[in-house]
Protein backbone atom coordinates (compact mmCIF):
# COMPACT_ATOMS: atom_id res chain seq x y z
CA UNK A 1 0.00 0.00 0.00
CA UNK A 2 1.19 3.61 -1.13
CA UNK A 3 2.25 5.93 1.81
CA UNK A 4 -0.63 8.41 0.85
CA UNK A 5 -2.96 5.74 1.45
CA UNK A 6 -4.99 3.99 4.18
CA UNK A 7 -7.03 1.17 4.97
CA UNK A 8 -9.56 -0.24 7.52
CA UNK A 9 -10.84 -3.25 8.31
CA UNK A 10 -13.29 -4.43 11.15
CA UNK A 11 -12.50 -6.90 13.72
CA UNK A 12 -12.21 -10.40 13.47
CA UNK A 13 -13.77 -11.88 16.42
CA UNK A 14 -11.79 -13.53 18.37
CA UNK A 15 -12.07 -14.52 22.10
CA UNK A 16 -12.44 -11.15 24.24
CA UNK A 17 -11.95 -8.65 20.90
CA UNK A 18 -16.04 -9.77 19.89
CA UNK A 19 -17.62 -7.43 21.15
CA UNK A 20 -14.76 -4.61 21.19
CA UNK A 21 -14.58 -1.71 18.60
CA UNK A 22 -11.48 -2.52 16.75
CA UNK A 23 -10.22 -1.45 13.36
CA UNK A 24 -6.80 -1.70 11.92
CA UNK A 25 -5.65 1.01 9.61
CA UNK A 26 -2.60 1.67 7.50
CA UNK A 27 -0.83 4.31 6.60
CA UNK A 28 2.25 5.10 5.63
CA UNK A 29 3.80 1.57 5.95
CA UNK A 30 2.81 1.35 9.96
CA UNK A 31 -0.43 -0.79 10.45
CA UNK A 32 -2.23 0.53 13.17
CA UNK A 33 -4.23 -1.57 15.23
CA UNK A 34 -7.26 0.66 17.01
CA UNK A 35 -8.69 -1.02 20.44
CA UNK A 36 -11.74 0.88 21.33
CA UNK A 37 -12.57 0.33 24.96
CA UNK A 38 -15.05 1.07 27.59
CA UNK A 39 -13.39 3.69 30.57
CA UNK A 40 -15.40 1.88 32.63
CA UNK A 41 -15.63 -1.95 31.77
CA UNK A 42 -13.60 -5.22 32.91
CA UNK A 43 -14.00 -6.80 29.39
CA UNK A 44 -11.78 -3.50 28.17
CA UNK A 45 -9.06 -4.69 30.40
CA UNK A 46 -9.57 -8.27 29.61
CA UNK A 47 -9.51 -7.51 25.85
CA UNK A 48 -6.60 -5.02 25.83
CA UNK A 49 -4.46 -7.49 27.92
CA UNK A 50 -5.18 -10.86 25.72
CA UNK A 51 -4.42 -8.45 22.28
CA UNK A 52 -1.06 -7.24 23.60
CA UNK A 53 -0.10 -11.16 24.75
CA UNK A 54 -1.32 -12.67 21.76
CA UNK A 55 0.13 -10.05 19.00
CA UNK A 56 3.40 -8.67 18.78
CA UNK A 57 3.57 -4.92 18.53
CA UNK A 58 6.13 -2.76 18.16
CA UNK A 59 4.72 0.57 19.95
CA UNK A 60 2.05 0.51 22.43
CA UNK A 61 -0.09 4.07 22.48
CA UNK A 62 -2.57 4.96 25.19
CA UNK A 63 -5.15 7.53 25.22
CA UNK A 64 -3.77 9.40 27.80
CA UNK A 65 -2.17 12.76 28.15
CA UNK A 66 1.59 13.14 30.70
CA UNK A 67 -0.48 14.89 33.48
CA UNK A 68 -3.08 11.71 33.59
CA UNK A 69 -0.17 9.57 33.24
CA UNK A 70 1.70 10.67 35.72
CA UNK A 71 -1.39 11.21 37.90
CA UNK A 72 -2.56 7.61 37.36
CA UNK A 73 0.50 5.87 38.15
CA UNK A 74 1.62 8.26 40.96
CA UNK A 75 -1.73 8.62 43.55
CA UNK A 76 0.75 11.00 45.56
CA UNK A 77 1.43 13.29 42.69
CA UNK A 78 -1.27 15.93 44.32
CA UNK A 79 1.65 16.41 47.01
CA UNK A 80 4.06 18.15 45.03
CA UNK A 81 1.22 20.62 44.24
CA UNK A 82 2.30 24.32 44.75
CA UNK A 83 -0.83 25.40 45.97
CA UNK A 84 0.36 29.49 46.56
CA UNK A 85 1.85 29.22 43.09
CA UNK A 86 -1.15 28.30 41.54
CA UNK A 87 -2.69 30.99 42.90
CA UNK A 88 -0.30 33.34 41.90
CA UNK A 89 -0.58 32.09 38.43
CA UNK A 90 -4.25 32.08 37.84
CA UNK A 91 -4.69 28.64 37.63
CA UNK A 92 -6.97 27.58 40.61
CA UNK A 93 -10.30 27.52 38.85
CA UNK A 94 -8.38 25.01 36.16
CA UNK A 95 -6.59 23.08 39.16
CA UNK A 96 -10.03 22.85 40.79
CA UNK A 97 -12.11 21.46 37.24
CA UNK A 98 -9.20 18.48 37.10
CA UNK A 99 -10.75 18.26 40.81
CA UNK A 100 -13.60 17.95 39.37
CA UNK A 101 -13.23 15.85 37.01
CA UNK A 102 -11.51 13.16 38.94
CA UNK A 103 -14.37 13.31 41.56
CA UNK A 104 -16.32 11.68 38.80
CA UNK A 105 -14.15 9.14 38.02
CA UNK A 106 -13.61 7.77 41.60
CA UNK A 107 -17.47 8.15 41.63
CA UNK A 108 -17.48 6.15 38.62
CA UNK A 109 -15.07 3.52 40.29
CA UNK A 110 -16.78 2.95 43.24
CA UNK A 111 -20.20 2.22 41.40
CA UNK A 112 -18.33 -0.37 39.12
CA UNK A 113 -15.53 -1.66 41.28
CA UNK A 114 -12.94 -0.63 38.43
CA UNK A 115 -10.93 2.72 38.20
CA UNK A 116 -12.07 4.83 35.30
CA UNK A 117 -8.60 4.33 32.88
CA UNK A 118 -7.67 0.96 34.16
CA UNK A 119 -7.64 -0.37 30.25
CA UNK A 120 -5.02 2.35 29.49
CA UNK A 121 -3.02 1.72 32.86
CA UNK A 122 -2.44 -2.28 31.92
CA UNK A 123 -1.59 -1.56 28.52
CA UNK A 124 0.95 0.89 30.12
CA UNK A 125 2.13 -1.59 32.33
CA UNK A 126 2.24 -4.80 29.74
CA UNK A 127 4.44 -2.92 27.04
CA UNK A 128 6.99 -1.95 29.77
CA UNK A 129 7.08 -5.29 30.74
CA UNK A 130 7.39 -6.47 27.15
CA UNK A 131 10.19 -3.44 27.04
CA UNK A 132 8.11 -1.69 24.36
CA UNK A 133 7.57 2.11 23.97
CA UNK A 134 4.97 3.60 25.32
CA UNK A 135 3.20 6.46 23.30
CA UNK A 136 0.82 8.80 25.21
CA UNK A 137 -0.98 10.65 22.61
CA UNK A 138 -3.68 12.38 23.65
CA UNK A 139 -3.97 16.31 24.43
CA UNK A 140 -3.20 17.99 27.68
CA UNK A 141 -6.32 17.45 29.72
CA UNK A 142 -6.36 21.20 30.97
CA UNK A 143 -5.81 22.35 27.19
CA UNK A 144 -8.91 20.90 26.13
CA UNK A 145 -10.89 22.15 29.02
CA UNK A 146 -9.34 25.31 27.97
CA UNK A 147 -10.40 24.96 24.60
CA UNK A 148 -13.40 23.18 25.52
CA UNK A 149 -14.88 26.37 27.68
CA UNK A 150 -13.24 29.66 25.11
CA UNK A 151 -15.68 27.21 22.13
CA UNK A 152 -18.63 28.34 23.07
CA UNK A 153 -20.59 31.93 23.80
CA UNK A 154 -20.44 33.37 27.40
CA UNK A 155 -23.79 32.11 28.63
CA UNK A 156 -23.02 28.43 27.33
CA UNK A 157 -19.90 28.87 29.25
CA UNK A 158 -22.33 28.51 32.19
CA UNK A 159 -23.42 24.98 30.95
CA UNK A 160 -19.86 24.55 31.29
CA UNK A 161 -19.51 25.26 34.65
CA UNK A 162 -22.92 23.59 35.47
CA UNK A 163 -21.50 20.27 33.96
CA UNK A 164 -18.48 20.07 36.20
CA UNK A 165 -20.73 21.33 39.87
CA UNK A 166 -23.16 18.67 38.85
CA UNK A 167 -20.80 15.92 38.55
CA UNK A 168 -19.59 16.83 42.02
CA UNK A 169 -23.89 17.58 44.02
CA UNK A 170 -24.96 14.33 41.98
CA UNK A 171 -25.84 11.81 44.85
CA UNK A 172 -26.32 7.94 44.06
CA UNK A 173 -25.47 5.94 41.23
CA UNK A 174 -24.34 7.23 37.88
CA UNK A 175 -27.17 7.19 35.95
CA UNK A 176 -27.70 3.54 33.20
CA UNK A 177 -28.09 5.99 30.59
CA UNK A 178 -24.83 7.94 31.44
CA UNK A 179 -23.16 4.27 31.51
CA UNK A 180 -24.11 3.24 28.21
CA UNK A 181 -23.03 6.70 26.96
CA UNK A 182 -19.37 6.51 28.83
CA UNK A 183 -19.23 3.07 27.38
CA UNK A 184 -19.59 4.37 23.79
CA UNK A 185 -18.60 7.93 24.35
CA UNK A 186 -15.55 9.73 26.81
CA UNK A 187 -15.40 10.49 30.41
CA UNK A 188 -15.06 14.34 29.26
CA UNK A 189 -17.89 13.92 27.25
CA UNK A 190 -19.81 12.20 29.81
CA UNK A 191 -18.91 14.78 32.67
CA UNK A 192 -20.75 17.22 30.26
CA UNK A 193 -23.28 14.99 29.47
CA UNK A 194 -26.38 16.30 27.17
CA UNK A 195 -24.42 19.97 27.14
CA UNK A 196 -21.86 18.42 24.90
CA UNK A 197 -23.84 16.54 22.29
CA UNK A 198 -26.00 19.59 21.81
CA UNK A 199 -23.27 22.04 21.54
CA UNK A 200 -21.31 21.57 18.20
CA UNK A 201 -18.73 23.52 19.21
CA UNK A 202 -18.18 21.76 22.88
CA UNK A 203 -18.18 18.36 21.30
CA UNK A 204 -15.84 19.46 18.82
CA UNK A 205 -13.16 20.76 20.91
CA UNK A 206 -13.94 17.35 23.64
CA UNK A 207 -14.11 14.64 20.66
CA UNK A 208 -13.20 15.87 17.38
CA UNK A 209 -10.13 17.91 17.76
CA UNK A 210 -8.82 15.23 20.02
CA UNK A 211 -9.49 12.75 17.27
CA UNK A 212 -7.19 14.98 14.57
CA UNK A 213 -4.52 15.25 17.60
CA UNK A 214 -4.28 11.41 18.49
CA UNK A 215 -4.18 10.69 14.46
CA UNK A 216 -1.77 13.10 14.41
CA UNK A 217 0.93 11.70 17.12
CA UNK A 218 0.45 8.50 16.04
CA UNK A 219 1.51 9.44 12.41
CA UNK A 220 4.32 11.92 14.45
CA UNK A 221 5.62 9.12 16.99
CA UNK A 222 5.62 6.75 13.90
CA UNK A 223 8.04 8.98 12.00
CA UNK A 224 10.23 10.24 14.99
CA UNK A 225 11.13 6.70 15.80
CA UNK A 226 15.04 5.02 15.76
CA UNK A 227 13.19 2.26 14.53
CA UNK A 228 10.11 2.67 11.67
CA UNK A 229 7.43 0.28 14.21
CA UNK A 230 5.81 -1.80 11.44
CA UNK A 231 2.84 -2.73 13.53
CA UNK A 232 1.24 -0.03 16.63
CA UNK A 233 -1.66 -0.82 19.16
CA UNK A 234 -3.49 2.07 19.81
CA UNK A 235 -5.69 2.28 23.03
CA UNK A 236 -8.60 4.33 22.87
CA UNK A 237 -11.79 5.34 24.24
CA UNK A 238 -14.72 3.75 21.46
CA UNK A 239 -16.12 7.33 20.71
CA UNK A 240 -12.99 7.95 18.90
CA UNK A 241 -12.67 4.72 17.14
CA UNK A 242 -14.00 6.25 13.94
CA UNK A 243 -13.03 9.16 14.45
CA UNK A 244 -9.34 8.39 14.59
CA UNK A 245 -9.74 5.95 12.16
CA UNK A 246 -10.85 8.89 9.34
CA UNK A 247 -8.49 11.13 10.27
CA UNK A 248 -6.01 8.48 9.61
CA UNK A 249 -6.78 8.41 6.45
CA UNK A 250 -7.71 11.97 5.44
CA UNK A 251 -4.49 13.70 7.04
CA UNK A 252 -1.87 14.99 4.69
CA UNK A 253 1.26 17.24 5.58
CA UNK A 254 3.28 16.92 8.46
CA UNK A 255 1.77 16.04 11.71
CA UNK A 256 3.67 18.88 13.57
CA UNK A 257 1.81 21.36 11.47
CA UNK A 258 -1.74 19.68 12.84
CA UNK A 259 -0.45 19.34 16.45
CA UNK A 260 0.34 22.91 16.50
CA UNK A 261 -2.77 24.05 15.47
CA UNK A 262 -4.43 21.56 18.18
CA UNK A 263 -2.14 22.31 20.63
CA UNK A 264 -2.45 26.22 20.58
CA UNK A 265 -3.69 27.32 23.46
CA UNK A 266 -6.98 29.70 23.13
CA UNK A 267 -6.29 33.52 23.18
CA UNK A 268 -7.90 35.22 26.41
CA UNK A 269 -10.81 37.45 25.37
CA UNK A 270 -9.67 41.01 25.54
CA UNK A 271 -12.88 42.53 26.32
CA UNK A 272 -13.62 41.21 29.93
CA UNK A 273 -11.29 42.73 31.47
CA UNK A 274 -11.96 45.78 29.75
CA UNK A 275 -15.06 45.79 30.24
CA UNK A 276 -14.51 45.32 33.97
CA UNK A 277 -12.06 48.10 33.88
CA UNK A 278 -14.69 50.15 32.08
CA UNK A 279 -17.26 49.49 35.05
CA UNK A 280 -15.07 50.49 37.66
CA UNK A 281 -13.55 53.87 36.03
CA UNK A 282 -17.31 54.32 35.24
CA UNK A 283 -18.27 53.63 39.06
CA UNK A 284 -14.93 55.80 40.43
CA UNK A 285 -16.27 58.70 38.17
CA UNK A 286 -20.07 58.28 39.56
CA UNK A 287 -18.52 58.07 43.33
CA UNK A 288 -16.86 61.45 42.34
CA UNK A 289 -19.95 63.27 40.72
CA UNK A 290 -22.10 62.33 43.68
CA UNK A 291 -19.93 64.47 45.79
CA UNK A 292 -20.64 67.31 43.42
CA UNK A 293 -24.25 66.87 44.26
CA UNK A 294 -23.80 66.70 47.77
CA UNK A 295 -21.56 65.46 50.85
CA UNK A 296 -24.35 62.97 52.08
CA UNK A 297 -24.72 61.85 48.55
CA UNK A 298 -21.08 61.20 47.75
CA UNK A 299 -20.44 59.58 51.40
CA UNK A 300 -23.78 57.31 50.59
CA UNK A 301 -21.96 56.50 47.47
CA UNK A 302 -18.43 55.41 49.03
CA UNK A 303 -20.95 53.23 51.44
CA UNK A 304 -22.53 51.90 48.78
CA UNK A 305 -19.28 50.79 47.55
CA UNK A 306 -17.59 49.55 50.79
CA UNK A 307 -20.84 47.69 51.39
CA UNK A 308 -21.30 45.58 48.41
CA UNK A 309 -17.94 44.79 47.29
CA UNK A 310 -16.89 44.10 51.09
CA UNK A 311 -19.69 42.58 52.10
CA UNK A 312 -19.79 39.52 48.92
CA UNK A 313 -16.33 39.34 48.82
CA UNK A 314 -16.73 38.54 52.70
CA UNK A 315 -19.32 36.34 52.44
CA UNK A 316 -17.64 34.05 49.62
CA UNK A 317 -14.71 33.53 51.79
CA UNK A 318 -17.39 32.66 54.61
CA UNK A 319 -19.33 30.16 51.83
CA UNK A 320 -15.34 28.93 50.78
CA UNK A 321 -15.28 28.17 53.99
CA UNK A 322 -12.86 30.42 54.97
CA UNK A 323 -11.42 31.66 58.44
CA UNK A 324 -12.75 34.56 60.20
CA UNK A 325 -9.77 36.43 59.48
CA UNK A 326 -9.84 35.28 55.65
CA UNK A 327 -13.33 36.71 55.79
CA UNK A 328 -12.48 40.01 56.96
CA UNK A 329 -9.32 40.21 55.19
CA UNK A 330 -11.77 39.82 52.07
CA UNK A 331 -14.16 42.57 53.69
CA UNK A 332 -11.32 44.67 54.11
CA UNK A 333 -9.40 44.31 50.66
CA UNK A 334 -12.47 44.28 48.55
CA UNK A 335 -13.43 47.42 48.50
CA UNK A 336 -9.51 48.59 47.59
CA UNK A 337 -10.05 46.86 44.12
CA UNK A 338 -9.14 50.58 42.48
CA UNK A 339 -5.57 50.57 43.89
CA UNK A 340 -5.15 47.11 43.57
CA UNK A 341 -6.12 46.16 40.29
CA UNK A 342 -3.89 43.12 39.02
CA UNK A 343 -4.45 41.63 42.67
CA UNK A 344 -7.60 39.56 42.97
CA UNK A 345 -9.24 39.41 46.43
CA UNK A 346 -9.37 35.39 46.19
CA UNK A 347 -5.44 35.87 45.87
CA UNK A 348 -5.00 37.82 49.19
CA UNK A 349 -7.79 36.02 51.23
CA UNK A 350 -6.44 32.40 49.93
CA UNK A 351 -2.97 33.45 51.12
CA UNK A 352 -4.36 34.75 54.62
CA UNK A 353 -6.28 31.32 54.82
CA UNK A 354 -2.92 29.25 53.74
CA UNK A 355 -1.11 30.94 56.57
CA UNK A 356 -3.72 30.36 58.86
CA UNK A 357 -4.46 26.70 58.08
CA UNK A 358 -1.65 25.72 56.43
CA UNK A 359 -2.31 22.22 54.32
CA UNK A 360 -0.89 19.28 55.91
CA UNK A 361 0.62 16.36 53.78
CA UNK A 362 -2.23 14.55 54.55
CA UNK A 363 -4.52 16.82 52.67
CA UNK A 364 -2.37 16.88 49.92
CA UNK A 365 -2.54 12.50 50.25
CA UNK A 366 -6.37 12.74 50.66
CA UNK A 367 -7.22 15.00 48.21
CA UNK A 368 -8.27 12.71 45.65
CA UNK A 369 -10.75 11.15 48.01
CA UNK A 370 -12.13 13.64 49.96
CA UNK A 371 -13.26 15.43 46.85
CA UNK A 372 -15.64 12.78 45.91
CA UNK A 373 -18.47 14.09 47.57
CA UNK A 374 -19.24 17.77 47.51
CA UNK A 375 -18.80 18.29 51.36
CA UNK A 376 -15.29 16.59 51.09
CA UNK A 377 -14.13 19.98 49.22
CA UNK A 378 -14.78 22.11 52.59
CA UNK A 379 -12.85 19.42 54.87
CA UNK A 380 -9.48 19.54 52.73
CA UNK A 381 -7.14 22.34 53.52
CA UNK A 382 -6.33 22.37 49.93
CA UNK A 383 -9.79 22.40 48.03
CA UNK A 384 -11.10 24.61 50.63
CA UNK A 385 -8.26 26.95 49.92
CA UNK A 386 -9.22 27.13 46.41
CA UNK A 387 -12.86 27.80 47.40
CA UNK A 388 -12.10 30.64 49.29
CA UNK A 389 -9.81 32.06 46.55
CA UNK A 390 -12.61 31.67 44.30
CA UNK A 391 -15.78 32.40 45.90
CA UNK A 392 -13.89 35.71 47.44
CA UNK A 393 -12.96 36.95 43.26
CA UNK A 394 -17.27 35.51 42.61
CA UNK A 395 -18.60 37.65 45.63
CA UNK A 396 -16.45 40.73 45.00
CA UNK A 397 -17.26 40.87 40.89
CA UNK A 398 -21.23 40.37 42.25
CA UNK A 399 -20.41 43.29 44.38
CA UNK A 400 -18.86 45.17 42.30
CA UNK A 401 -21.71 45.25 39.44
CA UNK A 402 -24.54 46.04 42.26
CA UNK A 403 -22.77 48.83 43.92
CA UNK A 404 -22.65 50.40 40.25
CA UNK A 405 -26.54 49.81 39.93
CA UNK A 406 -27.66 51.21 43.79
CA UNK A 407 -24.56 53.89 43.18
CA UNK A 408 -26.18 55.14 39.16
CA UNK A 409 -29.51 55.15 40.91
CA UNK A 410 -28.81 57.26 43.38
CA UNK A 411 -27.98 60.21 40.60
CA UNK A 412 -30.99 59.34 39.31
Amino acid sequence: MSDSTAAATAAEPNNSLTDQPFARVTRDGVEYSLLGTAHVSRASVAAVRDLIERENFDAIAVELCDTRYRAMRDREAWRNLDLLQIIREGKAGMVAANLALSAYQRRLAEQFGIEPGAEMKIAAELAEAQHKPVWLIDREVSLTLRRAYHSVGFFQRFGVLAGLVASLFERGDVAEADIEKLKQGDILQGAFNEFAEQSEPLFRSLIGERDSFMAARLREESAKASLMPKRVLAVIGAGHLAGISRELEAQRGAPSDALLALNAAPPAARWPKWLGYGVLIAILCAIVYTFTRGAHLGIDALKDWVLFTGGLAALGALLGGGHILSVLTAAVVGPLKPFRPFVPVGAVSAAVEMSLRRPRVADFESLRDDVIEWRGWWKNRVSRTLLVFLFSNFGMILGEYLAGIRIFQRLL
